[in-house]
């Protein structure tokens, strides 16, 4: 069975990468500097059910996601000062990592972001500026989408 990204992760995010295990996207929220790693494994719903050698790739990713969400605070000049993972899975039950930049000054702080306001879809500007800085920042982990 061939790997399909649900619609709803697809609807609100933007392409950046593929890893080496995860299809890297943009969270469309420009609220916030905000990646999705989605292994690319039908059916996998929870971490566990990825081998061990996947859970520790995505590991790996999410690390790396991490710093790409820095270098996209910095890039849209709110550097980010705390970096929240999330793998909920209770709206989309495909198996995804939330890598989120956080700083006091955004509106949900210190509150978590997951069903917090409206997102605020980026911009065109912004949004050429969080891709490129951020596919920059993932190019060793995977190629561009």
């Amino acid at each position: 069975m061939s790997f399909i990204l649900d619609p709803r992760i697809a609807a609100g995010s933007h392409p950046l990468a593929q890893l080496d295990l995860c299809e890297a996207r943009l969270q469309d929220d420009a609220r916030f500097p905000w990646i999705v790693l989605v292994p690319r494994r039908q059916g996998a719903v929870e971490i566990t059910d990825l081998g061990q050698e996947a859970q520790m790739q995505l590991w790996t990713e999410t690390l790396a996601a991490g710093a790409a969400v820095r270098a996209v605070g910095e890039a849209l000049s709110r550097p980010v000062l705390k970096l929240n993972h999330g793998q909920l899975g209770n709206v989309v039950a495909q198996l995804h990592v939330h890598v989120v930049g956080r700083r006091r000054d955004d509106p949900a702080w210190p509150g978590a972001v997951w069903g917090f306001g409206t997102a605020e879809p980026y911009l065109p500007p912004g949004l050429s500026v969080a891709r490129k800085t951020a596919l920059n920042a993932l190019s060793p982990f995977g190629r561009g989408s």
